[in-house]
C-alpha cells in the first residue's frame, strides 16, 4: 500500500494535514471523504523521501511524564474546551506548547486518534500508565453527558488537591529519612576509622586485661566489618531485599497496612489522608456522572491501604445487594462517624457528590494539622535515636579510659 500527504478541511471548518495509506489516490479520497474530510491536497509519499526523525516515545524508566504534566494538561484542555475550540484543536494547540517531548508525542497520537473519528477517551485508553482507570473513565462520562470540558476541569481540581496532599505527606518523611541516612553515616565513620585506632590505644595501655563488655561488642563488630566488607555489604542487601519482598506478599501488605492504621499518630495521618483521597475520587466521579457502583469500584482501586481497600469491597458488595451507602460504610467501623453521618445526610438530600467533596476539603486541613503534629514529634524522637546510637558508641570508648586511668591511679 502507498503512503499520501493531504490536507483537507474538517466538519468544523478546520485545516488539518496528516497522511493517510491507502492502494490508490482515488481510494485514499474516498477513505478521507468517508471521515468527513474536505480533501484540497493530496500527493504520493515517494519511497525515496527522507522520512523524518522519530520522536522517542518512551524514556528509559518510567513514562517521563509526571501527575503534575497531566494536571497541567487537563486544566489547558478545560480551559480551551470552555472557551468554545473544538477538541481536535485544542489538542493540536496543547501538542505544540507542550515541553515535555515524551508528553508531547502522547498528546499527538492522541490527536491522530480524534482526527480519525475516535473517542478521546478511546485514545487515552493507548496510554494507562499516564492516564489511569479513574481518568479514562471520568473522560468517558463527560463525553457521554457532553460535559467534557466540566469534567476535565473536575480532574484537574482533583488531582492538584491530590498532588498537594501527597507532597504535604512525603515532606513529613523527610526529615526522619534524612536524619537516619546521617545516622548511619557516622555510625559507619566510626566503626571503620576511628574505634581501630582506640581499639590500638587500648591494647598497649591495658597490656591485655580485659575490656569491658560493652567495648569489647563494639571493637567485635568494628573487626567484622572491617574484615568482612562484602559479607556487610551483602546481610545489608539481604534485609532490605528480605524487607521489600516480604511487604510485596498479601500478608505482609496486610500486617504493615494493618500496623500502620493502629500507630500513634502516622495512623491518625494515614487514616486522614485516605479518607480525603477516597471522598474526594468518589465525590468527582460522581459530579461527573459515573455510577455509583462503577465509582467505588474505581475509587477503591485508588486506595493504597489494603485494609481501607477491603472494607471498601465489602460496602460496594452490600450496595450491589441493594442496600444505601452509610449504613455499610458505618458497619465497617474504620471510618470516623463524621464522615458516614455527612454521607447519610447527602443520600437523604441527593446531594452526595457535594457532601463528599466538603468532606474531603475539611479532611485536607486535618492532614495538614496531623503532618504538623507529627513532624513535632519527630524532631526530639530523631534526635534522641541518634544521641543513643553514637553516645553508646562514644560511651563505650571512654569506659577503658576509665579502666585506664585507674589502673594508672591504683598503680601511683
Amino acid at each position: 500500500m502507498a503512503k499520501f500527504k493531504y490536507t483537507a478541511i474538517d466538519k468544523s471548518g478546520n485545516e488539518v494535514s496528516s497522511v493517510i495509506e491507502a492502494t490508490s489516490e482515488s481510494r485514499a479520497k474516498s477513505d478521507l471523504s468517508s471521515r468527513g474530510l474536505n480533501v484540497t491536497k493530496i500527493s504520493e509519499v515517494l519511497v525515496t523521501d527522507k522520512p523524518a526523525a522519530k520522536k522517542r516515545t518512551k524514556p528509559f524508566f518510567g513514562t517521563g511524564v509526571t501527575n503534575e504534566n497531566v494536571t497541567i494538561f487537563s486544566r489547558q484542555l478545560a480551559t480551551l474546551l470552555k472557551a468554545g475550540l473544538p477538541l481536535l484543536k485544542a489538542l493540536e494547540v496543547i501538542a505544540k506548547q507542550e515541553k515535555n517531548q515524551y508528553f508531547q508525542a502522547i498528546i499527538e497520537k492522541i490527536c491522530d486518534n480524534v482526527r480519525t473519528g475516535n473517542k478521546f477517551s478511546e485514545g487515552l485508553t493507548q496510554f494507562p500508565k499516564v492516564f489511569d482507570h479513574l481518568y479514562i473513565n471520568m473522560a468517558r462520562a463527560g463525553e457521554a453527558g457532553g460535559v467534557l470540558d466540566v469534567v476535565l476541569d473536575r480532574v484537574a481540581t482533583f488531582q492538584e488537591k491530590a498532588i498537594k496532599t501527597k507532597n504535604k505527606v512525603k515532606s513529613a518523611m523527610v526529615y526522619p529519612i534524612v536524619i537516619l541516612c546521617v545516622a548511619f553515616i557516622i555510625v559507619g565513620i566510626l566503626m571503620v576509622f576511628v574505634v581501630p585506632k582506640f581499639q590500638q590505644i587500648f591494647a598497649d595501655m591495658l597490656g591485655g586485661a580485659p575490656m569491658p563488655a560493652l567495648t569489647q561488642m563494639v571493637i567485635d563488630v568494628s573487626n567484622f566489618m572491617q574484615e568482612n566488607v562484602i559479607a556487610t555489604l551483602a546481610i545489608i542487601a539481604a534485609v532490605i531485599i528480605s524487607v521489600k519482598l516480604i511487604f510485596k506478599t498479601k500478608l505482609g501488605i496486610r500486617a504493615w497496612d494493618t500496623f500502620t492504621l493502629k500507630g500513634p499518630k502516622i495512623g491518625d495521618l494515614i487514616m486522614k489522608s485516605t479518607v480525603a483521597r477516597f471522598t474526594r475520587t468518589f465525590g468527582t466521579l460522581l459530579a461527573s456522572g459515573v455510577p455509583i457502583l462503577e465509582a467505588l469500584q474505581i475509587t477503591q482501586g485508588t486506595i493504597k491501604n489494603s485494609v481501607v481497600a477491603s472494607a471498601l469491597q465489602r460496602v460496594h458488595d452490600r450496595v450491589r445487594d441493594g442496600e444505601g451507602l452509610s449504613a455499610p460504610l458505618t458497619q465497617q467501623k474504620l471510618f470516623p462517624s463524621m464522615v458516614t453521618s455527612m454521607i447519610e445526610v447527602g443520600e437523604e438530600t441527593g446531594q452526595l457528590p457535594e457532601m463528599l467533596n466538603r468532606v474531603a476539603d475539611n479532611y485536607d486541613e486535618e492532614v495538614d494539622n496531623a503532618v504538623g503534629s507529627i513532624t513535632a514529634i519527630i524532631e526530639p524522637i530523631m534526635i534522641v535515636f541518634m544521641a543513643i546510637v553514637v553516645g553508646t558508641i562514644v560511651i563505650a570508648l571512654f569506659l577503658p579510659i576509665i579502666q585506664i586511668i585507674q589502673k594508672l591511679t591504683g598503680g601511683a
